[in-house]
């Protein structure tokens, strides 16, 4: 009883900062992260696809952590016109009336064994409802589908929450993370969330399976780019999107980390497998450009892969490690040669027993050892199939 008086008044003193608290005290476990919703980000167009507030799941930090800071951002891939954007108002990738409370692990995990650096930060995640990365703020609704393409407001919506009520303007470390589509948010916002701290607080981004390359797929057409070009059209992303990169090349070309990262002012750490499993199925070989789906086994499991087919992912793996930045101090990888995406929200790869290894370190461990300057951590594994210890890992 005296937990639910508990919960009710933290939800009370909620309501009157403009969001409201869920946690479902009779369906949530206690795995459970409470989830926020930003009503009064509303009135400021900071909407989902739907017209629905922003959420962002948050766990405060505590003892040495209380005062650091890990933000990631969910991923979800991106629409590119009304029809595909149209769907997503059906689920939680459109909506926030869909979403639903959720555990953290990996790199969000509270357990000091199983994320020894980052158990005790505060921990959010930001869900990802505009189908932009982020970058997205058109003012106008479109009538057809009734359908707001806000994205970039979403994020400064919850990022000002963060830093004016829940305190995470007083940071002394803050790192911008998350996964696919949010790992591409994390570098395209890397130098903007940089710039919101004083120069006292530490602050560096991290990447998980965000590095999408400008390559072309098995027909030789640039499908990626075109991909990049409808969804900067449709949401205007354009003026959202780095100005160190755009003032050089054109906005769809700036979606795409290896025009930007050489130009960011922030340290950034690169998380991804070499064979990343979403780019084999939607930058080298897409469905149009494989209409008699001679790739369909291949793209479902490596293993599957024909002689041929496994020549053509190997030279997609030598073109993705030449499209990586050149080293630098600040600047931290670990490409595995592993067939997943996003590697750093389940325990089993983030760190733990049987964790995917290069050079004999796991994922955890890198990420942490950079971060906290204990090593230059630059590590690129040995080509396919090289490395037992990779796990098939889908989590966009």
């Amino acid at each position: 009883m005296a937990a639910s008086r508990a919960w009710l008044a933290r939800a009370a003193a909620a309501a009157v900062l403009g969001f409201v608290v869920v946690a479902g005290l009779a369906e949530a476990g206690p795995a459970d992260v409470e989830m926020v919703f930003l009503k009064n980000a509303v009135a400021k167009g900071a909407v989902c696809l739907d017209g629905s507030p922003p959420v962002y799941h948050f766990s405060p930090g505590s003892g040495s952590g209380a005062n650091n800071w890990v933000v990631h951002m969910e991923g979800g891939g991106w629409c590119r016109n009304p029809d595909e954007c149209a769907v997503r108002k059906g689920n939680f990738r459109g909506s926030s009336k869909f979403m639903r409370p959720l555990s953290f692990s990996g790199i969000l995990g509270g357990s000091q064994k199983s994320n020894p650096d980052f158990y005790n930060w505060n921990r959010v995640k930001i869900r990802y409802c505009d189908g932009s990365s982020f970058t997205g703020d058109v003012e106008a609704v479109e009538t057809a589908k009734n359908l707001y393409f806000r994205g970039f407001r979403v994020w400064r919506a919850i990022i000002d929450d963060l830093l004016t009520v829940r305190g995470m303007n007083k940071a002394q470390n803050a790192l911008l993370s998350g996964c696919s589509a949010g790992g591409l948010a994390a570098i395209l916002h890397c130098d903007r969330f940089h710039d919101l701290f004083p120069a006292t607080t530490k602050v560096k981004c991290f990447s998980d399976a965000g590095y999408f390359v400008d390559g072309k797929d098995i027909s030789g057409n640039n499908y990626a780019r075109s991909i990049y070009k409808n969804v900067v059209n449709l949401h205007g992303s354009a003026k959202n999107l780095p100005t160190s990169c755009t003032s050089k090349q054109s906005p769809e070309l700036c979606m795409f980390p290896q025009y930007v990262v050489p130009t960011l002012r922030t340290p950034l750490f690169i998380l991804n497998a070499a064979y990343d499993s979403w780019q084999i199925k939607n930058v080298l070989a897409p469905s149009p450009a494989d209409p008699k789906k001679t790739w369909a086994q291949c793209k479902l499991d490596i293993k599957n892969c024909s002689p041929s087919q496994l020549t053509t992912l190997q030279n997609f793996r030598s073109d993705f490690v030449a499209a990586l930045p050149k080293p630098s101090p600040s600047l931290g990888m670990f490409i595995d040669s592993c067939n997943a995406h996003c590697q750093s929200g389940a325990q089993d790869t983030w760190l733990a027993d049987g964790s995917p290894l290069v050079n004999k370190t796991q994922i955890g461990k890198a990420v942490g050892d950079w971060y906290f300057d204990r090593e230059v951590s630059r590590r690129i594994d040995c080509p396919y199939p090289c490395n037992p210890t990779c796990k098939k890992s889908e989590d966009d």
